[in-house]
């Protein structure tokens, strides 16, 4: 079996989730695409690298992402720093050649998508987006349904990420809550979303957008009450190209939620909705069921998809239910598979910076409240 040597550069929330994801992907898949060998650890405060490296057996703990490139024992650069970082370690492992996995959104602007794209060209490696909504198990059935044409053409369809941790007004703000760091619910939450609609339901033709700041003022840190400039909630209007109307929402200050995707789609022959709350199912409805007598057999039916992913996934069984951080396995699954196998993968760093350009065009629509055009080719 292959060894694969990665390095993971930035260790908050996210970079716990993907060291959690490569050190299980032997209990989940048999045979295993290969065998991960977690070699180095990057954060710019060294303690939290130092405490990585000791909690979850890396070999090397480092402050520089450079030191975590620039080996030779490392194959993989996992990049899961704060958005506005991105673009520096992108570009770098681009050079150097190395296969990528990076979290979403690619970078916290368009221009630096922009400038990622130019420096694909002619990059041989294997560069791969931790999109893991993607993989939620209602997502994955419902995109094969659609593609089975259970839908038919699609008319209307709903969506929407709520969480609800901005509800509080002395809630200090956070690199989520600034701008410049590439914050806001468009990056952090509607990428989710925009990017499994524009797969289930896509292309986007236009959007037309509302944000909202819930307060003015947060305090830092130190407690002084500094502007808030990202958005707190997000509400999209779509159209597709092919005549359907929609509506996405993202939000921090959805009370009652704690990390929630809804989406419902309707189409002429039937239709689709679940909720990561409840991923071991997908609702679906079909137009064509008899409705007499009595009835018959019309109305919503719950499909059990608990842990049923493709071979050789599936572990501990078809039976047991499934949680938050098994998207994120089967995400990996997909990118160190093909890197295993030296092969494409979906979804990409270009499929990345579609989706950076998406958000820039929704961000825009936010700025001006009117309806942007989306072209079909990414404008890179």
């Amino acid at each position: 079996m292959r060894e694969i040597g990665v390095g993971i550069i930035g260790f908050g929330l996210m970079g716990r989730v993907h060291a959690y994801g490569y050190r299980t992907l032997p209990f989940f898949f048999d045979p295993a695409p290969a065998r991960i060998r977690l070699v180095a650890v990057c954060d710019a405060r060294r303690e939290v690298a130092e405490k990585a490296k000791d909690q979850f057996g890396f070999e090397f703990a480092a402050s520089d992402p450079l030191e975590v490139i620039s080996r030779d024992d490392i194959q993989v650069v996992d990049i899961c720093t704060p958005n506005q970082f991105h673009k520096e370690g992108l570009l770098a492992a681009i050079k150097a050649g190395k296969h990528i996995n990076c979290d979403k959104p690619i970078t916290g602007s368009w221009a630096d998508a922009q400038e990622i794209g130019r420096a694909l060209k002619g990059y041989s490696g294997i560069g791969h987006m931790e999109l893991n909504s993607r993989f939620i198990l209602p997502a994955l059935r419902a995109a094969q349904l659609i593609q089975e044409g259970f839908l038919g053409q699609v008319t209307q369809f709903r969506a929407g990420y709520y969480h609800a941790g901005s509800i509080d007004p002395k809630k200090p703000i956070g690199w989520k809550q600034e701008a410049a760091a590439g914050g806001g619910v468009i990056n952090d939450l509607a990428s989710h979303v925009v990017d499994v609609m524009e797969c289930l339901v896509g292309p986007i033709a236009a959007v037309r957008v509302e944000s909202q700041i819930l307060y003015p003022q947060r305090p830092d840190a130190g407690g002084k009450l500094v502007r808030v400039e990202a958005e707190d909630a997000v509400t999209i209007q779509l159209r597709l190209r092919d005549g359907g109307m929609g509506l996405i929402e993202a939000s921090k200050i959805a009370t009652g939620t704690n990390d929630e995707i809804r989406v419902e789609i309707h189409g002429r022959r039937g239709a689709v909705r679940f909720n990561s709350m409840e991923p071991n199912y997908l609702e679906i409805y079909s137009a064509l069921d008899a409705e007499e007598p009595l009835g018959g057999l019309r109305g919503w039916r719950r499909v059990d998809t608990v842990n049923r992913f493709a071979k050789p996934g599936g572990w501990p069984g078809p039976k047991f239910a499934i949680g938050f951080l098994r998207s994120h396995v089967q995400c990996l699954y997909n990118f160190v598979s093909a890197v295993a196998e030296n092969r494409k993968v979906r979804p990409s760093l270009e499929d990345g910076i579609r989706l950076q350009y998406l958000l820039e065009e929704v961000r825009a629509s936010a700025a001006d409240g009117a309806w942007h055009k989306i072209a079909e080719a990414t404008p890179c």
